[in-house]
């Protein structure tokens, strides 16, 4: 148990081009899609940010400028609205981007995996431990608890080692998912012993799912650049970290919170639906409408 540099900088990779979700992302990034009032990247970078982090790096690809623009200055847009008096509006406009967050953007030049994406931020991160969040999987903390990075975070000040959200996944599941098994190392915390990609039922080591949410030491850039690709050409960044398990100690981190699977319609509906309801403006009417509705 050893005290460690704090996480300060967090990697979005959000090159992907949506296709579960066309036409809606034929022009637009799916990570702009909106829960209720907010793009989905926006959940991921404020919870990044309440965990501390405060340099935003995105693994960017073509036809993603829109998210560079939301984490830009509207000159326009607030000008307008501090001429037309709508305080409120503006204080939400110049939120989406803290006066002490600093914002990086690298492209991937090929879809090439999640492993290679994270790669492609090296020269950025550079030789610190850092934090990867996937915006499609929403996380959200218990109700009054901390946000799952944040979790996560004190639980790496702490251990010091690299660290996966987890969260145990039904049987018929399994193979949606990374993998992990291990023992017991404390609350909380599995010490990884074995890590598998979307296995199908019959060979899951575990019913202990990969989250969208990692710490990571530097060691694993270059555990990815040794790995070569594997299914689909990509290069994946859980077969690197089976490689890291190798030299390093890596934790599977069982978090407190949901997850909303927003990569999926299902569960991009799921998280407006109860995101909505939890809204401090809108939730008490929408909460109204639904007892209304016949279903």
């Amino acid at each position: 148990m050893h005290a460690v540099n704090p996480i300060h900088t967090a990697v979005f990779p959000v090159a992907g081009l949506g296709t579960r979700f066309l036409p809606a992302t034929k022009a637009s990034p799916k990570e702009m899609l909106p829960i209720v009032d907010k793009p989905l990247i926006q959940y991921a970078v404020e919870e990044a940010y309440a965990a501390g982090v405060r340099h935003m790096v995105f693994v960017t690809g073509r036809s993603k400028r829109a998210i560079e623009d939301h984490f830009d200055t509207a000159y326009e847009l607030e000008s307008e609205l501090e001429a037309a008096g709508k305080s409120d509006m503006l204080a939400v406009v110049r939120a989406v981007q803290p006066a002490d967050m600093d914002c990086s953007y690298v492209r991937q030049p090929r879809s090439l995996g999640l492993g290679h994406a994270v790669l492609c931020a090296e020269h950025i991160v550079g030789e610190r431990p850092f934090a990867v969040l996937l915006a499609d999987d929403l996380m959200v903390g218990p109700p009054g608890g901390a946000p799952v990075l944040a979790q996560m975070t004190a639980c790496f000040a702490q251990q010091g080692h690299s660290l996966l959200a987890v969260q145990e996944v039904p049987i018929d599941q399994v193979n949606r998912y990374g993998i992990v098994a291990g023992a017991s190392a404390g609350e909380r915390l599995i010490a990884v012993e074995r890590i598998v990609e979307k296995p199908a039922p019959q060979d899951a080591p575990s019913r202990i799912g990969v989250a969208g949410r990692y710490i990571l030491t530097p060691r694993i850039f270059q555990e990815i650049r040794r790995q070569p690709p594997g299914a689909g050409g990509e290069i994946q960044l859980t077969d690197a970290i089976a490689r890291l398990m190798k030299n390093e100690r890596v934790g599977a981190y069982l978090y407190q919170g949901t997850r909303y699977d927003c990569g999926s319609k299902e569960g991009f509906l799921q998280a407006t639906v109860e995101l909505a309801l939890q809204h401090p403006q809108m939730g008490a009417g929408f909460r109204a409408y639904l007892k209304r509705m016949t279903l």
